[in-house]
């Protein structure tokens, strides 16, 4: 899973095993998210019709956006935050949080991009569970025999591509909006998943009924 600056789009340098403690960590503070995305979305709405916190409009490079400080949101994320790095033990990377800056203007985009995990995560997990049913086609064990060795084979090349490409801090031109922080974890994977179709198994994701990352399957 090791990764280099510079190579393959990456903008991070990890070895092997700091590279899977990334990646474990980046899904284990997802889960915390998901977990309490409801008292989330309702903290959200507070900070966002709180008539103590200004708003401001402007252009933050995606177009004229609401930017606003989140305070009751930040601080449950910083809470969720602190429990995953507990159930970790270490971190890898920034902890940054971004939260009423030019990356997430706002409480309500946060909520968006967070809403965002399972249309990431699903089609993966749901073309790595059709593929032994796949192979019950013999055409198709042959396919992925001679490209892949096996079943297994092609289950690790494409948790593996996942794993080493949809964590490796692009996404952006710049580490602040990228990189390794909270938001930038999640740039890197939706990265990843704008260049899926030029993967070399791209066609077992169509062949399991993949049609995008919007949602639908």
């Amino acid at each position: 899973l090791a990764i280099k600056t510079g190579k393959g789009g990456a903008r991070l340098t990890h070895d092997h095993q700091k590279q899977y403690a990334y990646v474990l960590q980046s899904l284990t503070l997802w889960r915390e998210i998901l977990h309490d995305m409801f008292h989330l979305w309702t903290l959200a709405e507070q900070d966002l019709l709180s008539e103590n916190v200004p708003y401001r409009l402007r252009d933050t490079g995606q177009g004229l956006n609401r930017v606003q400080a989140a305070p009751k949101t930040s601080r449950m994320m910083h809470a969720i935050l602190n429990r995953a790095q507990r159930s970790i033990g270490s971190w890898v990377g920034s902890s940054v949080i971004h939260m009423g800056d030019h990356n997430v203007p706002n409480a309500l985009m946060f909520i968006d991009k967070y809403s965002q995990v399972y249309r990431i995560l699903l089609p993966i997990c749901n073309t790595l569970s059709q593929i032994p049913s796949l192979a019950e086609n013999p055409a198709l064990r042959s396919y992925i025999e001679d490209e892949w060795g096996s079943t297994e084979g092609l289950s690790r090349e494409i948790l593996a591509d996942f794993f080493r490409h949809g964590f490796d801090g692009s996404g952006a031109g710049n580490y602040f909006d990228a990189g390794s922080c909270i938001d930038g974890r999640l740039t890197s994977a939706w990265n990843w998943c704008s260049t899926l179709e030029k993967k070399r198994f791209f066609p077992v994701f169509l062949l399991t009924g993949f049609i995008g990352f919007d949602g639908e399957w």
